[in-house]
């Protein structure tokens, strides 16, 4: 059994939000979306902490790596800022991508950040030095997410061309491109045992692949509308999905079957607007949401049986 209560609903922004992200420190997190700068959150006793840096356009991806004292924040410019939490500043700016980058994301024991773009490159950075280390096209459209496998052998792409593209995290090396959704790849993650990535669509489908050879194991009409966010609770066997259809779905992960659902219709004080992002805070099992609704909620989340 499964309880759901929100706990909190803070506010702040002025337009939609479109990104959240757990800092390297316990109970707290930043957003960004369509405003002027990125928000730092407490949601241990919730509330709006400080606007940690501006920004000249939208914020479309926030990353925090577990290596490094750094929050990047990607623009709809194409540019990511390098915040330092150590030196309380912008460090460096990553300049390749002209067009909006859409994902972050780091391979620790690499020392690298992988970000993603609306142009369909990746490119690939030095965390230490902030230098470019080389890029390399993926799509003829947006590369949207970035899936990095638990043993960081593999990476996967979501593109808008519905196709998801699975690379060798050790040479960046082509090794699969699926091709199996109907509409844009919205959302991606791989499972925390490695053994499953999943996919989100704006065809709203949750397909479930092995990753021992990417075949389809399952396809779930999960949603109404596209799906934006797929997040694995760090401990449970369960996960979250986050929709355009306002709603937010849980699933156990040891058959992928839905548990509960958290929308307005459902009798909960649930966003009104797409749902963006989804996150478990990791202090206190606590589920976060973003939307279009420029919210960002707290939910409790009780675990019974």
């Amino acid at each position: 059994m499964i309880q759901i209560e929100n706990t909190a609903t803070l506010s702040g922004h002025q337009n939609p939000i479109f990104t959240l992200e757990n800092s390297q420190k316990a109970g707290i997190v930043f957003t960004g979306g369509n405003d002027k700068g990125v928000v730092e959150w407490n949601v241990k006793t919730p509330g709006f902490i400080k606007v940690i840096f501006p920004v000249k356009s939208s914020v479309y991806s926030l990353h925090c790596p577990v290596s490094a004292p750094l929050l990047l924040a990607g623009e709809r410019s194409g540019q990511v800022d390098v915040f330092n939490f150590d030196e309380q500043k912008i460090v460096g700016v990553l300049e390749y991508h002209t067009l909006p980058v859409f994902d972050i994301k780091s391979v620790p024991s690499k020392n690298e950040l992988i970000v993603s773009s609306e142009d369909g490159t990746v490119s690939i950075w030095d965390i230490v030095s902030l230098k470019l280390i080389f890029s390399f096209k993926v799509s003829s459209e947006t590369v949207r997410v970035i899936s990095i496998s638990p043993d960081e052998r593999t990476v996967a792409f979501g593109c808008k061309d519905n196709t998801i593209s699975i690379y060798n995290l050790e040479d960046y090396s082509l090794i699969d491109i699926i091709d199996q959704h109907t509409m844009p790849i919205s959302s991606i993650q791989y499972s925390p045992d490695g053994k499953h990535l999943l996919s989100g669509s704006r065809d709203a489908q949750l397909k479930i692949w092995s990753t021992s050879d990417y075949s389809l194991t399952q396809t779930i009409p999960a949603h109404l509308f596209s799906i934006y966010s797929i997040a694995f609770h760090q401990n449970m066997p369960l996960m979250a999905t986050a929709s355009r259809d306002k709603s937010i779905k849980i699933w156990e992960t040891e058959n992928y079957t839905l548990k509960k659902t958290i929308s307005i219709e459902k009798g909960y004080n649930a966003h009104r607007l797409s749902i963006n992002k989804v996150i478990w805070e990791p202090l206190n099992n606590q589920l976060i949401s973003v939307g279009d609704d420029k919210l960002l909620k707290i939910w409790k989340v009780d675990f019974e049986g």
